[in-house]
């Protein structure tokens, strides 16, 4: 379903719907992107921008190409932004946790299932 915290026709189409395939590629998407998101907090001290857009990039692509389009989303709308501006930045890096928290939830469920 499209509207699907993570579309699982998106990610089907990678792997043939198979959900073996599905539960190790969204274990290791659930642990890549948690531990990008929590690398953002330290390239927001050092206001590092070319860190921060490789990291929101990484984390934007590899959220769509999981079919997690809602944070995909909100790793777009960091990305062009300046980690010196550090309240911009610091709000963003809350909106992709919190959009990390509900895709890890989902991964959770899914999981268990």
């Amino acid at each position: 379903m499209a509207d699907s915290i993570i579309d699982m026709e998106h990610l089907a189409r990678y792997t043939g719907g198979e959900r073996a395939l599905n539960a190790e590629i969204l274990r290791l998407f659930d642990s890549q992107v948690t531990d990008m998101v929590a690398q953002l907090n330290s390239v927001l001290a050092s206001r590092d921008t070319k860190t921060w857009r490789e990291i929101t990039h990484t984390i934007k692509g590899a959220a769509r190409g999981v079919g997690a389009f809602g944070m995909g989303e909100a790793a777009a709308a960091a990305e062009p932004l300046d980690p010196a501006n550090t309240e911009t930045a610091a709000a963003a890096i809350r909106d992709l946790q919190s959009a990390a928290d509900t895709v890890r939830g989902f991964i959770r469920t899914y999981l268990a299932a």
